[in-house]
């Protein structure tokens, strides 16, 4: 185990975790994790030890899905190592960010509409109480939601634009690009840094974020796995 150090975005689960998504945080040890309805993540340290990976086990219990994000952590041969995804780090370098007066803010109410457009468009994971961790922003067309965007971690400084999705007929229309913006106008306003992880497979979202005015601030991986049955 080593103790928290370096960037922000070096460990991004943790470093939200332990600083202004604290009140979220679920511990055991040096181990930490969202709720499991609110995100799949967890934030081990930079290079966890036995203990730690002791104390995953027990976090998650028998058979519990670890996912890791943005950080190279290998689970030990005892659990069941099940994917990765490779993926970028993107961060603001000249965002054109603005408020954009069709977008409306969205709360728990709008859950059920939310995981609709996720179940068809899959942009990420978001589940039933994601919508917790704040400024999620939608346009409605038609009294439907046709697009939403909002911040998943936040890391101290910095706010990951997350959950980025327009439903396919309403798509090719800018919206998910406006949502985008707004949303980083409102992570601004607070004082934060945008930034997002995207697949390294999503090329055309890639060349649009960097369009838009982001840029690569490194390469990074997403991984799961499963704890060891008997923990």
């Amino acid at each position: 185990m080593t103790e928290l150090g370096g960037h922000p975005l070096d460990n991004p689960v943790r470093t939200a975790l332990l600083g202004p998504q604290a009140s979220l945080a679920e511990r055991k040890g040096e181990v930490l994790r969202y709720p499991a309805d609110v995100s799949p993540f967890a934030g081990l340290p930079d290079e966890p030890g036995e203990a730690d990976w002791r104390d995953a086990a027990d976090l998650l219990g028998p058979g519990g899905i670890l996912a890791t994000a943005a950080v190279e952590v290998i689970p030990p041969a005892s659990w069941e190592f099940l994917r990765e995804i490779p993926g970028v780090q993107m961060v603001d370098d000249g965002l054109a960010a603005a408020p954009d007066g069709e977008a409306v803010p969205l709360g728990p109410a709008d859950t059920p509409e939310m995981l609709e457009l996720v179940a068809v468009t899959q942009p990420g994971p978001f589940l039933p109480r994601t919508v917790e961790l704040g400024d999620y922003l939608g346009i409605r067309r038609g009294g439907r939601l046709a697009a939403m965007a909002g911040v998943r971690m936040r890391p101290p400084g910095w706010a990951e634009i997350s959950a980025v999705c327009t439903a396919p007929d309403f798509q090719g229309q800018g919206l998910g690009t406006r949502l985008v913006l707004a949303v980083a106008a409102a992570v601004r306003d607070r004082g934060e840094t945008p930034f997002l992880h995207a697949a390294a497979s999503n090329v055309n979202a890639i060349r649009l974020y960097e369009a838009l005015g982001f840029r690569l601030r490194r390469n990074v991986s997403f991984r799961v796995a499963r704890a060891p049955a008997g923990a």
